[in-house]
């Protein structure tokens, strides 16, 4: 007997780190060791008192029930307490603060709920493969903005407008950008909300990477008007070395919430309460925490620079995040070439920029979650190899 799957699988591929960690499984267990410096999951602890706090709340008798669908008091006013400090933006964390179970579930949230056919929603291109694959679950139609070098990987405001954005209901945005750790500037998010504004658009920001490697966190929240015109995505993912805890959050004005809240309440529930309390706690270390990580990730970057002169790639160093993204050499046809010749020949996985979009084929991006020693046995293998 045969079941279709659903007309709105049928455009949607396995993601692609899904088959390559299925390639990189199979080549492992034929001896190979191979060094995977692809994908972007930290490789350090969440602080002891993060830990602490869920050892010591999950021991509790009367914390394993279901939990409120908007999340537990303590985690939304910790979301926005650190919205207030690090971001100087205002948020009431009883009606503006949506706790979620990682901020990627909210990506399709947000499309299930604003969108559906003959919608269209903008994608950037180069740009995180979720927002194209959500908005097509959505059942709409992704229209794509490319972002270049030449314009520093920013929205080139004057070209989109010559776009027939008619039917645009919203928009995905994510800086510091990835997969190329490009930042933006208040007066960019001001042009944006100007932007949206006259179109009409809903702003979703993707905002998981403004603590590593940056100068100041940034997030369009702080910006006059954002509130609006515009949602924020965050995540405990990267700053709070919680990947796998699954922690995000969503924030924006009332009524926003609300809209999304009628989604997600028939998708899923509360998360586990503990998680949300040690959440809490991670919001509330002190600035030093970031500071700490960023000297670690400072270090990495520097080997990671090492492989792509190697490898006769060029990049910039004002890039952040958690990455680092490079041009190739001419002599490759493109950054999955050079990914498949490393990992043939030198058994270390990069990533090829074309995953990200047909604007990242001249590319590849090299992860900072590894180890100065396993960065150094990788110079060393393609020093030896390649």
């Amino acid at each position: 007997m045969q079941i279709d799957v659903a007309k709105r699988l049928q455009q949607t591929e396995e993601y692609y780190f899904s088959k390559k960690l299925r390639e990189i499984d199979e080549l492992n267990k034929q001896g190979a060791r191979v060094i995977n410096l692809g994908i972007g999951s930290p490789d350090l602890p969440p602080h002891p008192e993060v830990i602490a706090t869920l050892n010591t709340n999950a021991q509790l008798p009367n914390v394993h029930g279901y939990q409120n669908y908007k999340g537990a008091p303590a985690l939304r006013q910790a979301v926005a307490d650190w919205y207030q400090r690090y971001y100087q933006a205002t948020f009431n964390s009883n009606t503006e603060i949506l706790p979620l179970i990682g901020s990627k579930e909210g990506i399709v949230h947000i499309c299930m709920t604003y969108l559906q056919e003959g919608d269209k929603a903008l994608i950037p291109n180069p740009g995180y493969p979720a927002y194209a694959a959500a908005v097509r679950l959505s059942g709409a139609e992704s229209i794509t903005y490319k972002l270049t070098q030449e314009k520093n990987w920013l929205i080139d405001f004057d070209k989109l407008r010559k776009q027939d954005l008619s039917k645009v209901k919203l928009m995905w945005i994510n800086y510091p950008h990835m997969p190329t750790g490009a930042s933006a500037s208040d007066a960019f998010y001001k042009e944006l909300i100007e932007f949206a504004k006259e179109f009409n658009i809903l702003i979703c920001h993707d905002n998981p990477y403004s603590f590593i490697l940056t100068d100041k966190p940034r997030s369009i929240m702080s910006v006059e008007g954002a509130k609006e015109v515009a949602i924020e995505l965050n995540s405990l993912s990267k700053s709070s070395n919680m990947a796998g805890w699954r922690v995000g959050a969503l924030v924006g004005s009332e009524e926003r919430i609300n809209q999304v809240l009628r989604f997600k309440s028939n998708m899923d529930s509360g998360m586990f309460l503990p998680v949300q309390l040690a959440a809490a706690k991670a919001l509330q270390l002190e600035a030093s925490w970031y500071q700490d990580l960023n000297k670690i990730y400072a270090d990495r970057r520097h080997k990671v620079y090492e492989i792509m002169n190697l490898l006769g790639c060029s990049y910039q160093k004002d890039q952040v995040g958690l990455f680092v993204w490079a041009q190739i050499p001419n002599s490759y046809k493109d950054g999955y070439a050079l990914s498949d010749a490393v990992l043939d020949k030198a058994r270390v996985f990069i990533t090829p920029g074309g995953i990200f979009g047909d604007g990242g084929n001249e590319y590849i991006r090299i992860s900072l979650c590894a180890t100065v020693e396993v960065l150094e046995e990788s110079i060393q293998r393609i020093k030896d190899n390649f």
